[in-house]
């Protein structure tokens, strides 16, 4: 039997505060392999990167979700209750509803959507000075995520229904006011939703029977029972919160164009395989989700190795995807890459490995690539704008990260 490297010292839990991103991939580079032993707050964790890893780590008979997220994460970023503090049939079950939602017609639907409200902004943007992209993005997709799930939504609500949806992801890691603030954000959208649900119910509110939202408001548990409203509310927000958090990778994808002007012009003179692979070198290269959290379901023996049943473990999302094992020049911005890629569904993991339905990949990994790929098109083709001097360095430490002065651009004018 091989023993899993250990990182000497009583807790770690500083150290992964303070190195953040970074944390997994130095002990794993320090220590030569891709799984080590550690102690976070308190607790044996077993950390690990790499494709070998992932697939171990999506292997639904060795480790489990239920009860594993910290109940910070869940009281701002999940939700209580939610399709990813599920296992085995409960997780397929609720699964199949979110996935409902990512037929091809419904896609489509997303994307026109997302032209429609692209267009609009950047025709409002021309009267203003100056634009901050990180919080003008949130709010377009709000709007997008609204209008595509089907929840009317009154003009003058947007704006605090995008500064709730955005403070859930925002205030994940965050301790103080920071995170008080993910919560109450979160408190006031479910409850607003959960209103919303009831009286949909009692047929004092009409709704597109055709929405996604419909299907949502009656879905059924195994038992045939209608979910709680509360818990709909939740799942609801699993679709609206990823889609505001899609203003993380727009920021990036216009520092991007802006780092990598030989990439900017494959983008504007290319065809629409060029985009894709830009947005898809976009989430792999910048910092996203940080890793994938677990417990091991039953104690099992892997590679000749022990793994106690009950044992706390992270997949490093990040580190995997800058591997070397797994990318050439993993910190070299390379769209090209993608385009022999074998699209594994565990060495390319910026939302999650595995099978969408069986497994905890994202359901909303479609919906991010269509999104940013109709961003980018604005962004590198569709608009002209100035990006004066400004501060675009981003934090390896802080999460979620983005570039610092949230991308300041000016003199923004539509091209077509």
């Amino acid at each position: 039997m091989k023993k899993i490297p250990q990182e000497k010292g009583i807790d770690h839990s500083l150290n992964l505060i303070r190195e953040g991103y970074m944390y997994i991939p130095n002990r794993c580079h320090s220590l030569n392999t891709k799984m080590f032993k550690t102690r976070l707050l308190g607790q044996q964790t077993i950390c690990m990167m790499g494709k070998e890893s992932a697939e171990l780590f999506y292997d639904n008979e060795k480790f489990k979700r239920h009860g594993v997220a910290p109940n910070r994460a869940v009281q701002t970023l999940f939700g209580q209750k939610s399709v990813q503090t599920l296992d085995e049939s409960k997780h397929k079950h609720r699964k199949t509803l979110l996935m409902s939602a990512m037929t091809k017609d419904k896609l489509k639907a997303l994307i026109d959507i997302a032209e429609k409200q692209w267009t609009m902004a950047v025709d409002q943007w021309e009267s203003e000075q100056t634009i901050v992209l990180y919080e003008a993005a949130q709010e377009i997709m709000c709007r997008i995520a609204c209008e595509w799930v089907g929840i009317p939504i009154q003009e003058n609500k947007v704006k605090r229904l995008t500064k709730d949806l955005a403070a859930m992801f925002e205030a994940a890691a965050a301790i103080g006011p920071k995170h008080w603030a993910g919560r109450k954000g979160r408190n006031r959208v479910e409850k607003w939703l959960e209103q919303q649900i009831v009286n949909i119910r009692a047929e004092k509110k009409q709704i597109d029977t055709q929405s996604i939202l419909y299907d949502f408001v009656w879905h059924h548990d195994l038992e045939g029972n209608l979910l709680d409203p509360k818990i709909v509310a939740v799942e609801v927000i699993n679709l609206l919160r990823p889609i505001v958090a899609i203003s993380i990778y727009i920021n990036f994808i216009a520092l991007a164009l802006y780092q990598y002007p030989n990439e900017k012009a494959q983008v504007v003179g290319g065809e629409a395989d060029d985009r894709h692979r830009f947005v898809q070198e976009v989430r792999r290269f910048y910092p996203f989700f940080p890793f994938a959290m677990a417990k091991v379901k039953r104690s099992f023996i892997w590679n000749d190795r022990t793994f106690k049943k009950g044992t706390f473990t992270l997949l490093d999302l990040y580190g995997t995807n800058h591997d070397s094992d797994i990318w050439k020049h993993p910190n070299q911005f390379r769209p090209v890459r993608f385009k022999h890629w074998g699209k594994n569904p565990y060495n390319f993991i910026p939302q999650g490995g595995g099978d969408y339905l069986m497994g905890h990949r994202c359901a909303g990994e479609w919906v991010t690539i269509e999104v940013m790929k109709v961003s980018l098109d604005f962004l590198a083709r569709r608009m002209r704008y100035d990006l004066p001097e400004q501060d675009l360095s981003y934090s390896m430490v802080n999460m979620p990260s983005m570039p610092k002065s949230k991308m300041i651009i000016t003199n923004v004018q539509a091209t077509s």
